[in-house]
């Protein structure tokens, strides 16, 4: 793949790079052989991105000719929104702490080159930013008063480089450009699309047949899928799409490489939204409410209202942590001493959690639904003498509950329809929702993204076909995104 670097004035560019084309903005943004050129990588590296300015063009054009531009248009304008600066410094804020806490000033700044910093210690929190707001050169400004927060990030030119720093930035350029790329087939594909996957992580929500049958059925549609890691999140921007197999969480890096992925353009699943509102039961209790999805009888407690579990849900209850996955930090309380007992451990960690009438069943219902339309339908079964379909204890192994797949129509109809209603609540992605059937009513539990697709158990009706409906469903947005730009 091509390396392009892009700056207004090619004379006055400090370094001399290996594996880099050094081009004016004015050159890439007119001639003809840069507008046709396939598979670049376009580090724009101008003086200014403000709004209509050549940088902002350079990055706009290398989307609209499907280049991979660093920095992109979004991430141009995340550095300029306070509301997406104050979520970054929120979600850095240990590892900020963590790095300047030896600090004595009252003011820090931190120069980024490629995700890197001349000193070690800060090298972890500068990757970070750098995965937050990838851009080639970076600074950001930290204040402290009870502790220390982020004032400020920008995109600094090679003239705001201190001299002394040229060699490191050449240094961390060249290794940035010379890294490995991803070896292209003969065979070339029309989009390329990256699964998020770790095979060693017993969570993982697909095993490695299910994996092998994703990349099998993306490439009958002329996607070229390929299995990367959480290392990979700098060789984002060379796919079209990204496909999470991980299981996700807000504070984790599914969520970073999902955001970034988003900010860059991809077409992704789960989406960044879509990991917030799945991943926390407080947002999902809301939601059900407001808009009249039928689930068990629920509040949201916190230190105020506690006396409210005891007295409109009974005992035994279920309490829930807002961001539990797994039937983790999910609790059956019997009585008011382990009520008080379990949410002193709980208010620890959140302050609000989930309490829930209990709703005893042999099975849920687990519907899958795809782009708002349900696709495949399970029962799960409660893990033997458990009341959960995971049975997950200290002083026992992991034990899950049998899977027994159903045509749709041998699902409750009630059951796809809640299900349906509540999956597009959430968006147009890929969902598990779970239901229980009580009598004649079908309680939706949770709406969980990142569902688990594994080999011979969701997909032992459908087979490939649902393996294809997945990628369908990618190579529609793709399709769609490409006549977007084309229009524009």
């Amino acid at each position: 793949m091509k390396c392009l670097v892009v700056v207004e004035n090619v004379a006055r560019w400090p370094f001399e790079l290996a594996g880099a084309e050094v081009v004016s903005a004015r050159d890439y943004l007119t001639e003809a052989r840069y507008a046709e050129m396939r598979f670049a990588i376009v580090f724009n590296v101008c003086r200014s991105y403000r709004y209509q300015s050549l940088g902002y063009y350079v990055s706009l054009l290398a989307t609209a000719r499907r280049h991979r531009p660093l920095p992109s248009v979004e991430t141009i304008q995340d550095l300029r929104l306070s509301s997406v600066l104050r979520m970054v410094a929120e979600d850095l804020e240990d590892e900020m702490q963590r790095a300047l806490s030896h600090l004595r000033g009252d003011r820090f700044e931190l120069s980024v080159y490629f995700g890197r910093n001349l000193a070690k210690r800060y090298d972890r929190l500068a990757r970070a930013l750098f995965d937050q707001f990838p851009a080639p050169f970076l600074r950001a400004v930290f204040a402290y008063e009870d502790r220390w927060k982020m004032q400020s990030i920008r995109a600094i030119a090679t003239g705001e480089i201190p001299e002394n720093h040229n060699e490191f930035v050449i240094k961390q350029a060249s290794a940035y450009f010379a890294r490995p790329r991803r070896p292209r087939e003969q065979h070339t594909y029309r989009y390329d699309m990256a699964i998020l996957y770790d095979p060693e992580d017993p969570t993982s929500p697909s095993d490695p047949v299910a994996i092998r049958r994703f990349i099998q059925a993306a490439r009958e549609l002329e996607i070229e899928a390929e299995v990367i890691d959480r290392n990979d999140h700098r060789i984002l921007g060379e796919y079209d799409a990204l496909f999470l197999r991980e299981t996700t969480a807000v504070n984790h890096h599914t969520y970073r490489m999902a955001r970034r992925a988003a900010a860059e353009g991809l077409v992704v699943i789960d989406d960044p939204e879509s990991i917030v509102r799945c991943t926390n039961k407080v947002f999902q209790a809301e939601l059900f409410a407001r808009n009249r999805i039928d689930s068990p009888e629920t509040i949201v407690v916190h230190e105020r209202n506690l006396e409210l579990v005891a007295e409109l849900l009974k005992f035994p209850c279920v309490l829930k942590r807002p961001d539990s996955a797994f039937s983790q930090g999910v609790i059956k309380v019997n009585d008011e001493a382990e009520l008080a007992e379990s949410v002193k451990n709980f208010f620890g960690e959140s302050q609000l959690l989930v309490a829930q009438r209990f709703v005893p069943s042999d099975f849920d219902w687990r519907v899958g639904v795809l782009g708002g339309e349900a696709l495949y339908g399970c029962k799960y079964h409660m893990a033997r003498g458990h009341w959960q379909i995971v049975k997950d204890e200290e002083t026992s192994q992991r034990e899950f509950g049998r899977v027994e797949a159903l045509p749709l129509d041998q699902v409750p109809a009630p059951a796809v329809d809640v299900a349906v209603r509540a999956a597009r609540l959430i968006g147009d992605g890929l969902y598990g929702v779970d239901v229980k059937e009580v009598g004649k009513r079908f309680l939706v539990m949770e709406v969980n993204d990142n569902p688990t697709i594994e080999s011979g158990e969701e997909d032992a009706v459908l087979g490939d076909a649902l393996y294809r409906s997945i990628a369908q469903w990618f190579r529609e947005r793709l399709d769609t995104r490409g006549r977007r730009a084309q229009r524009e």
